[in-house]
């Protein structure tokens, strides 16, 4: 009767055993599917920069910020849709009433106008294929302001991974493409500001993330960006123009809205990543952006002159560092990070 017993229970471990690998395996696959997809986000903001570029008297400035808050916005109404089939509507007025939905609030404007509007200015005057990886330095932000505000300890293995990332950024930037060089470098500076913004992001929003439904903070997240963006930034910037002429351009607004719709999937997909594999693994494989925005850019664009050498080396280097800082790569094949 014991060994019967001994039998079951031993067979129950290994059953519960294979279900959370089974878990853990689809976080993964979860978290690197949101980078793949915020990476082919990446190259159709870019695209949809590039198609505005041919209508009368673009506004250089304005341009990337209002396409910005177009691709947070719909984002929001697509996930708005999405919230909606599941019935989660009322969760999302009843979440912004408490503090971690206040946090959210503010870890959005952290995260869209600052950071996502610093990237698409980034994308727009040093182009994507070298503000893409600078603003994946974020992992490396999240980590310092993770050690200042939430006193977490910064490993040697963090450290080395922040100092690979830097290399990285360095081997990038330092040779810039032919052309405007001062538009260029404010690029680069752009992308750096994306990776500070994103950090701050990160270290906020885990003082609300962790209490909300992920789908509904991501969903306030967006529309607190988008409502930013259209009643703040845009006054700001002068962009009423730009709105106007965006829907002037069919082609432009149907890339856009393809790319809103790219991005609400690869934050859903993220923030499941997360909540199967964990934040670091689920940080760790978003990161992989950095490689498909490059691919996918050059893919749309149909030019693949800039991704030279340099770009490709600095890529690797960043995204290997920005895992590093995140989880330990070891612990990929084991099933607690180290």
């Amino acid at each position: 009767m014991n060994n019967i017993n001994e039998l079951s229970a031993s067979t129950l471990e290994q059953a519960k055993a294979k279900q959370a690998s089974s878990f853990e395996r689809k976080g993964l696959l979860n978290g690197l599917s949101s980078g793949l997809l915020f990476g082919l986000n990446s190259a159709l903001l870019a695209l949809a920069i590039s198609l505005f570029l041919f209508s009368d008297e673009p506004n250089a400035y304005a341009l990337p910020l209002v396409f910005a808050g177009f691709n947070d916005f719909l984002a929001a109404i697509w996930l708005i849709i999405y919230n909606a089939y599941q019935g989660r509507l009322k969760e999302i007025f009843r979440s912004l009433k408490l503090f971690p939905g206040k946090m959210t609030c503010l870890a959005a404007l952290m995260g869209g106008p600052v950071a996502q509007g610093a990237y698409l200015l980034g994308i727009a005057f040093a182009g994507p294929t070298y503000a893409v990886p600078i603003s994946a330095l974020c992992p490396v932000v999240g980590a310092l302001l993770s050690a200042v505000f939430l006193k977490e300890k910064i490993t040697q293995r963090v450290w080395a991974g922040m100092a690979i990332c830097v290399v990285g950024a360095v081997v990038i930037s330092y040779t810039p493409p032919a052309g405007n060089v001062e538009n260029f470098y404010l690029g680069i500076i752009c992308a750096a500001v994306a990776a500070l913004g994103w950090g701050l992001e990160g270290v906020l929003s885990a003082f609300g993330g962790s209490v909300l439904d992920p789908k509904v903070t991501i969903t306030i997240r967006d529309i607190t960006s988008g409502l930013t963006f259209f009643l703040i930034v845009m006054p700001l910037v002068n962009g009423f123009g730009v709105f106007q002429q965006v829907f002037q351009s069919p082609k432009t607004l149907v890339v856009l809205a393809l790319a809103a719709l790219v991005a609400a999937v690869s934050f859903l997909q993220w923030y499941n990543a997360n909540s199967m594999c964990g934040v670091a693994k689920g940080m760790a494989l978003n990161s992989t952006y950095v490689m498909w925005g490059i691919i996918f850019s050059a893919v749309v664009s149909q030019d693949f002159s800039a991704i030279t050498p340099t770009v490709i080396a600095g890529a690797l280097l960043i995204t290997f560092g920005a895992i590093m800082v995140s989880v330990n790569p070891l612990s990929f094949f084991k099933k607690e990070a180290i």
